[in-house]
């Protein structure tokens, strides 16, 4: 059946809207300069830089945390995942990619907290914004992360969370409440005693 011109419209104005969010964190703004072999795995050009982030932390309090995240994904190991299943679970989502140096440099932390968290029901995903399968595991295996990450190079993700919270930088790392509402969001790396004051914040709630 053709496309009406309303469904045109729409979907035109879907694509600007990602395509704005894509270009914004793409530019060079800082570069990831580093050269090791991981880095390298990842895709060239603007794909190396990113928007630093200061590690400044939005606390949103319960009555102004909107409604609950809603989105539909894929993880790189195939599986799919869908928010509606998170309900009565502390989520933390980490937007990352492979060549972004402060991802690498909060990998460890961030499994650190996973490990400390995970007996209390707290589930953590990577939202991977940039890699192919194999440079996302191979940074996985590197940092010895054992969370799964969900592949987001089409921006799908990314693009569903603009409606409750952009990410506006990468790395960004946001926890969701126990009704899957934006609790906290940190701009950048992660601080790793923020971080678990805000999970354990929100496991107490």
């Amino acid at each position: 059946m053709p496309e009406s011109k309303h469904q045109r419209r729409v979907t035109g104005r879907v694509a600007a809207r990602l395509a704005a969010i894509v270009l914004a964190l793409s530019l060079p703004l800082t570069a990831c300069t580093a050269e090791d072999p991981l880095a390298q795995q990842a895709e060239a050009g603007s794909n190396k830089n990113y928007i630093a982030g200061d590690g400044s932390v939005t606390e949103y309090a319960p009555e102004s945390r909107g409604e609950p995240v809603q989105l539909d994904a894929k993880l790189f190991n195939g599986k799919s995942v869908d928010s509606s299943n998170w309900q009565g679970q502390v989520t933390v989502l980490n937007f990352w990619y492979a060549a972004c140096a402060p991802c690498r440099a909060e990998a460890p932390e961030l499994q650190s907290l996973y490990e400390k968290f995970k007996d209390e029901g707290v589930q953590f995903y990577g939202v991977n914004l940039r890699d192919s399968k194999p440079t996302a595991d191979a940074f996985e295996r590197n940092f010895g992360i054992t969370y799964p990450s969900i592949k987001d190079k089409n921006g799908s993700v990314l693009l569903s969370m603009t409606e409750y919270v952009p990410p506006q930088a990468v790395p960004t790392t946001i926890v969701l409440d126990k009704q899957g509402r934006v609790a906290a969001r940190i701009l950048g790396m992660a601080d790793k005693s923020t971080l678990e004051t805000l999970i354990s914040d929100s496991v107490a709630a």
